[in-house]
């Protein structure tokens, strides 16, 4: 079933021939089944073409291949990297990264991925209860790893004169003997952001469990009609690194840079005449605002890791046409629902249906399944999700329903959801209604406690620049469009709704 799955896949990709099998089998026969493996079949069918473009350098496919084949020595021999061993990276978005993460897949070792956001706290826990051997590290991030009480092997992702991946690449390296193929390499993600106690997620890097969501990715996004895409999401997030490999197998030139700004993204979109991108809400948001006609060679918009508004469907329509994709899925259980921009159009709240072969229920807190449009929470079984030694259902703490027609629609999390009255009351439900309304710019709903009621919704309004807007205004409005239940106990307007780094509610703040 494996080795059909990668046929389909081939053949989808549109590199299905006896010489392109050969290279794929040769290549996996030399490198095992791991992400290295497909950077080494890509290397010898596109070569000399431009794969990766960083702030520091453009490489081709010859050149990220070898340098990644090269650095997986040196990391073998200087720093004993193979299997049962562990690299974490604490990087932004770079070739350094990328290199890094190929070399280490194919000594063996597991890729811890960290979020560079994290407190000195959260990085001193996440370091104390994951056994890295070698870490390697942004610069900026020194001062914040000198105060943690980490002592083994460090290695900076570049510098000017100290140990750095870029200085590395430029020793004298001697391959002492050949070098074994591996498919034992692990990728981890850590969830929980910034805002709480992290949990590992692992995922083997065998090609065969990423491909039933690359097919989808292929087919509903349309991707081998481009050429170039932008990963602007955090590639330690997962989302972006699943778009660079999947960039990577299809021999695209993709776009790189550390840390996300506005105007930087446009000028980047424009100058490479960026096709494809990578984006939470928020990003897409800051960046129409910033320069609509910067982005008009975008052809697909694929959004995920929050949730998308309708005011922001309709903006992207208007003023870039029928290019937005809305993805769903999530570190635990890797990708499993897409919109596509019918599907928008036609219902601009809906996350989409669900990706061929996805295993996915909405199950009720008695475990029973939800009939169409009722309520529960999203539960996950896959095998490219997360490692499951027991193979039960992931719980992703996300609420949602599903219509007749087999579209899925977010509820909330679980932990937003208020008891009012004993009615069950989303958030997220009001928090859709008011930004419908011409002087809300965004809008974020949290539960309150009240006395006669149990708990009841208190709005934070984010008001349009210059709009006047009063809360009796906003609460006349609202009446007759939303029931007695969902009227907020409380409404409080703010210059700014409060967001993380990952454009997710930053709901600690919030509350």
């Amino acid at each position: 079933m494996r080795i059909l799955r990668l046929f389909t896949a081939l053949y989808k990709m549109g590199i299905l021939s006896p010489a392109v099998l050969y290279r794929v089998f040769a290549a996996i026969y030399q490198y095992g089944i791991n992400v290295m493996t497909l950077l080494k079949i890509a290397e010898r069918l596109y070569g000399h073409q431009i794969a990766l473009v960083d702030d520091r350098e453009t490489l081709s496919f010859q050149q990220l291949c070898s340098q990644s084949e090269r650095l997986s020595t040196i990391l073998k021999q200087k720093y004993a990297l193979t299997r049962g061993k562990k690299v974490g990276l604490l990087c932004k978005n770079h070739a350094s990264l990328m290199k890094t993460i190929f070399a280490a897949s194919f000594t063996g070792a597991d890729i811890l991925l960290l979020n560079t956001e994290m407190s000195k706290g959260q990085l001193e826990r996440v370091l104390d209860e994951n056994d890295v051997d070698l870490l390697v590290y942004d610069e900026e991030m020194t001062s914040l790893l000198e105060q943690s009480s980490y002592t083994k092997d460090k290695l900076l992702s570049y510098h000017g004169s100290l140990p750095s991946i870029n200085h590395l690449l430029d020793s004298s390296v001697e391959v002492k003997q050949k070098r074994q193929r591996t498919s034992s390499s692990k990728l981890i993600l850590l969830t929980g952001g910034t805002t709480g106690k992290s949990k590992k997620v692992a995922h083997h890097s065998s090609l065969f469990n990423y491909l039933p969501p690359f097919s989808a990715l292929l087919t509903r996004l349309q991707l081998l009609r481009y050429h170039t895409a932008y990963i602007a999401t955090p590639i330690y997030h997962g989302y972006g690194l699943a778009i660079m490999l999947l960039f990577i197998a299809l021999g695209k030139k993709t776009v790189v840079t550390s840390g996300f700004d506005a105007a930087k993204a446009c000028g980047l979109v424009k100058r490479h005449n960026v096709e494809v991108i990578t984006v939470v809400p928020l990003m897409l948001k800051k960046m129409l605002k910033e320069n609509v006609e910067a982005l008009k060679s975008l052809r697909c918009i694929a959004s995920g890791g929050a949730q998308l508004n309708p005011k922001l469907v309709s903006e992207v329509f208007s003023k870039l046409g029928e290019v937005l994709y809305n993805l769903y899925g999530t570190s635990e259980a890797g990708l499993n629902i897409i919109a596509t921009p019918q599907d928008l159009k036609d219902s601009p709240q809906t996350i989409g249906k669900k990706i061929k072969n996805a295993r996915l229920q909405l199950l009720k807190d008695d475990k029973s399944v939800c009939r169409a449009g009722e309520v529960g929470q999203f539960c996950i079984k896959n095998f490219w999700s997360m490692r499951n030694a027991n193979r039960s259902w992931i719980e992703t703490g996300d609420l949602g329903c599903r219509d007749e027609h087999g579209f899925y629609y977010l509820c909330g999390r679980i932990d937003d959801m208020v008891v009012s009255a004993g009615e069950n009351v989303y958030p997220i439900e009001l928090e859709q209604i008011l930004i419908e309304h011409p002087s809300v710019e965004d809008a974020a709903v949290i539960g309150v406690y009240d006395e006669a009621f149990g708990q009841r919704l208190k709005a934070i309004v984010q008001p349009v620049s210059n709009a006047i807007l009063t809360k009796e205004s906003l609460m006349e409005w609202l009446r007759p469009r939303v029931a007695r239940y969902q009227m907020p106990k409380e409404i409080v307007f703010v210059e700014q709704i409060a967001y993380t780094h990952l454009g997710k509610r930053d709901t600690k703040r919030l509350r």
